[in-house]
Parts: C-alpha cells; sequence; structure tokens
C-alpha cells in the first residue's frame, strides 16, 4: 500500500509539473500579442505597463516593465510563468526563489518571431495556435516579397527616434534585428546594413554620406507627431538638401505599432513599409 502511494504521489507530481501554465503575467509586450494570438489570452492575468494590445488587456492589473518590475504585485496575483525580458536577472532570480518559472524573451530578427512563437506553443499546449500563426506570418512575407520582386531597392534610411523638431539624437535601424529584415523583405536596402547591429546612432554626416533615397521615420501611434507639427518635422530634413531622399521629397512618416512591435501582426507592419516604397506594387 505504501509503495502504491508513492506511486501515485509521483504521478500527480509529474502531472503538476507537466501541465501548462494557466495564470501568465507577461511583461513583454510582443510576447502577449503572441500569447492572445495562438489562443492562450484567457490565462494572463497581468501585462506590463506597456502593453495595449490586444484591447482586452487595458483591463488586466499592470505590473511594471524592463526596468520597474513590480515584484510584489506580481507574487500577490500568483502567476505559474512569467514572461521576462532575458536582460532581467534579478527578478529571474526573485522568481525562481519563489518556485514561479520564467519565460526569458530577447529581441531578434524575424525569424525570431515564428521561433518564439513555437516556443510558446509548446510552453503553454498551444501548439497548433502557434504554428496556424506562425504559418499566416510565412505567408504574408512571402506575398510582400512576391509584389515587390524584381524592383529598384530605393537606398533607405530607417529612422525610429530622433529629438522633436531636430536632427538631433537620431537613431537608425543598423543591419541586425527585426527592423533590418523586415525593410529587406519590403524591398529596400539599408543604408547601415554593414552595421551589424540593431540600432546606429547617426550624425547628419553620416546620412550625408550614405545618400540615402527614402528617409523613412517610423513610431508606435502613441509616440506620432501631433497632426500640426508634422510638416515641421518634416522641414527639419530640408537642412541636408544635398540628400536624394529629401531632394526628391521621399522623407516619409508611419505611425503604426506593427512595424515596431515584432509579434504576430509583424507581416502586416512589412506590408505597410512595403507600400511606403512601393506604392504602384500594391495597386
Amino acid at each position: 500500500m505504501r509503495r502504491w502511494s508513492v506511486f501515485m504521489c509521483c504521478l500527480l507530481t509529474a502531472a503538476l509539473l507537466a501541465a501548462p501554465p494557466r495564470r501568465i503575467i507577461s511583461l513583454v509586450p510582443n510576447v502577449t500579442e503572441m500569447i492572445y494570438a495562438i489562443g492562450a489570452g484567457d490565462r494572463v492575468v497581468a501585462v506590463s505597463s506597456y502593453d495595449t494590445y490586444p484591447p482586452e488587456v487595458r483591463a488586466l492589473p499592470k505590473v511594471g516593465a524592463l526596468i520597474d518590475p513590480n515584484v510584489e504585485r506580481i507574487l500577490s496575483l500568483k502567476p505559474d510563468l512569467v514572461v521576462v525580458y532575458g536582460s532581467q536577472d534579478d527578478l529571474k532570480g526573485q522568481l525562481a526563489r519563489a518556485g514561479i518559472e520564467t519565460f526569458s524573451y530577447r529581441h531578434g530578427g524575424l525569424d525570431a518571431v515564428t521561433e518564439t512563437l513555437r516556443d510558446l506553443g509548446a510552453k503553454l499546449g498551444a501548439q497548433a495556435g502557434a504554428d496556424a500563426v506562425a504559418a499566416r506570418i510565412r505567408g504574408g512575407l512571402d506575398e510582400v516579397r512576391r509584389r515587390v520582386g524584381g524592383r529598384p531597392r530605393p537606398r533607405t534610411l530607417l529612422v525610429f527616434g530622433r529629438e522633436r523638431l531636430a536632427l538631433r539624437g537620431i537613431y537608425a535601424g543598423g543591419g541586425g534585428g527585426f527592423l533590418h529584415d523586415m525593410l529587406t523583405a519590403a524591398g529596400g536596402d539599408n543604408v547601415f546594413a554593414d552595421v551589424k547591429t540593431e540600432s546606429v546612432q547617426a550624425s547628419t554626416e553620416q546620412i550625408i554620406s550614405r545618400r540615402p533615397d527614402v528617409i523613412l521615420e517610423i513610431r508606435a501611434v502613441n509616440e506620432a507627431f501631433p497632426t500640426g507639427d508634422r510638416a515641421g518635422e518634416r522641414r527639419v530634413w530640408s537642412a541636408l538638401a544635398a540628400v536624394p531622399a529629401v531632394k526628391n521629397d521621399r522623407v516619409i512618416f508611419l505611425f503604426d505599432d506593427r512595424i515596431v512591435v515584432p509579434g504576430p501582426r509583424v507581416a502586416e507592419g512589412t506590408r505597410a513599409i512595403a507600400e511606403a516604397l512601393h506604392p504602384d506594387a500594391f495597386k
């Protein structure tokens, strides 16, 4: 009888360990989107301060983010899985000591989006949903590549940050990471493709020397320039009149979360870039 009790206890323990998480907290907005997209959104009990999509997350408790996670609040919600950034070592240690499992995420290229989806599917017992979303992304990207294939590829400066109404503090996409991959798939050649980092702090001298055909500024919707400032924001580039993009009036603003969040909508974001670079391909 004692052996039978021990055996049953072991079976129960193994079942509990193998059971998919039921109470999930995500501190990573793009992974939150993935969880909902693969059909496990009903298990999310809290999200980061920056989560806004899908709309359901706006009603959930907020527990901080990358630099300010509220550990006490997280623990009080009794999660069995917390999605964290790979750099949050202190938080991972605190959660481990509390017996809470973590799913660690780091940004990467476009391939990392589908890889993360597959890993989430395995972790959450939602593999079919994950595979379906990954297939949809691959199909969407293939369609964009098909439409822009064979067209001239404009040399593009992809700007995701700078001081308002000034050409200072300019941050552009380098030759690594998902933004570079999206631009390439969308039919553009990154002027900083040779700089193998995700971002470059670009000087005006560098921009002049690299002579982009297009300057594409991207922002999240909540960081969009006020409508009344957009003409002024475009005019600041007139200081670089010798740059082909400025000379030919190809300074373009895109305010679209699908571009800056490497999640389930990344193929749609890539299409938005492609439509800006190659509008005739989508008529």
